[in-house]
């Protein structure tokens, strides 16, 4: 398998990866277009775009466009996160070319009907109603905005009803004009993909877009914070960010392998002492999350409010423990299951496109596998035992709750525990 990567006059860039063997190929585009490239009055902008793309272009309506790629039993969606938007497709090998006309068609010529802006309004409203009846969403919707106060990153993807219930044509039509330049935009692929073909495609596609300069996001400081709201609900949520690299820091890959450790699998230490050990709960884990230039890592649960205080104290107190004795055993198994899950999932077409896709956003290249891995097998127990004592004890730190908490301890009873 070889990864190949070109970039068209005006600044656009195709990466793909022809996977020998497979019938199938995923392709899409990749803009650099998220949350945290919103300005405050925009907040959900970019999420709503998504949702225009599948709603009619000047060639197509939103029934030929879902007509156009189930035909062919292939299939396609889209999904906005913080630093992109991404839309894209699975189809067989003979589909690519119908494929990359699809994709390309609802990213350059949408139409923007009024009439669908105000169906498609009131579905994302719905959306917006849905995660707030979710504890285990809203929860982390809060812990971010702790997370990143008063921030592009800090803000949530879907945006606040009341912003989402006033944007125009206009506005999209707006950002449209300010992120979706050739610059911004990655034509990713993987499979049954033949990159100059690729390459032929795009040229004939994006060749003729001017080149024009993204608005630069905002560089992400970590303030913490607590929120807490009490609720009348089953279980009481509980969810702790502490401040951890981002993509383009080696330390990552420590940080990566300390949760797993950490809270990552049933075997993690987490599982073991406030799970199976002590019942306090159904669900716990840590995992460790990344941007361009900031990173978490975060703690879940959901247990019951007379419980709620013991879980926390003894989350607080395994992570002090784990920057004593984490051991070398606990790392190789962490290791192990972090280039297992890469690995596995860059078996799926849809997977690797993505990686290839984000890698070429944060790098501008795609690092090879087996550096990847190299670094993953360089972190040492030690490496793990000094991430866990910043974790432990230095890390800035938010908190957030959700349910019936009132005998929650406060942030500033964690940070006191942390330093004790």
């Amino acid at each position: 398998m070889t990864v190949r990567q070109d970039q068209l006059k005006n600044g656009f860039r195709i990466v793909s990866e022809h996977m020998p063997g497979l019938q199938s190929a995923a392709i899409g585009i990749w803009v650099t277009a998220g949350g945290r490239h919103e300005r405050i009055e925009q907040n959900g902008i970019a999420h709503f775009l998504e949702h225009m793309a599948f709603k009619g272009t000047e060639r197509r309506s939103a029934l030929q466009i879902a007509e156009a790629i189930e035909d062919v039993g292939g299939y396609i969606n889209a999904y906005t996160s913080r630093e992109v938007t991404a839309y894209y497709a699975r189809v067989l090998k003979d589909d690519v070319a119908l494929a990359m006309d699809v994709i390309g068609d609802i990213v350059l010529n949408p139409v923007f009907d009024p009439r669908e802006i105000e169906v498609e309004r009131g579905v994302i409203l719905q959306e917006i109603g849905q995660a707030y009846d979710t504890p285990d969403d809203v929860i982390f919707d809060w812990l971010q905005e702790q997370s990143y106060h008063d921030q592009p990153l800090g803000r949530t993807i879907l945006g606040p009803s009341e912003r989402v219930s006033a944007f125009s044509r206009e506005d999209l039509s707006g950002f449209v004009a300010e992120h979706y330049g050739p610059e911004q935009m990655i034509l990713s692929a993987a499979g049954a993909v033949d990159h100059d073909a690729l390459m032929a495609m795009a040229e004939e596609m994006f060749g003729h877009l001017k080149p024009r300069k993204g608005l630069i996001a905002e560089t992400a400081r970590f303030t913490g914070g607590e929120a807490r709201q009490e609720k009348d609900l089953e279980q009481a949520h509980f969810a702790l960010a502490l401040e951890s690299p981002g993509y383009r820091d080696d330390g990552i890959y420590t940080a990566q392998i300390y949760s797993t450790a950490f809270g990552g699998g049933m075997s993690s230490r987490l599982f073991q002492e406030v799970r199976e050990s002590r019942g306090l709960c159904y669900t716990i884990f840590a995992q460790t999350g990344a941007y361009a230039d900031t990173g978490t890592t975060t703690i879940y649960a959901g247990t019951s409010a007379d419980q709620v205080a013991e879980l926390a104290t003894i989350t607080i107190d395994e992570m002090k423990r784990a920057a004593d004795d984490m051991s070398a055993q606990e790392v190789a198994r962490a290791r192990a299951q972090m280039k297992a899950g890469m690995l596995m999932g860059l078996e799926s077409p849809s997977n690797r496109a993505e990686r290839l896709a984000r890698l070429v956003q944060i790098w501008g290249r795609v690092p090879s596998l087996e550096d990847t891995v190299a670094k993953i097998d360089a972190v040492s127990t030690d490496n793990v035992r000094s991430f866990a004592e910043v974790m432990a004890a230095q890390a800035p730190a938010a908190l957030a709750l959700y349910g019936p908490i009132s005998g929650a301890p406060s942030l500033a009873d964690l940070q006191e525990r942390r330093a004790a």
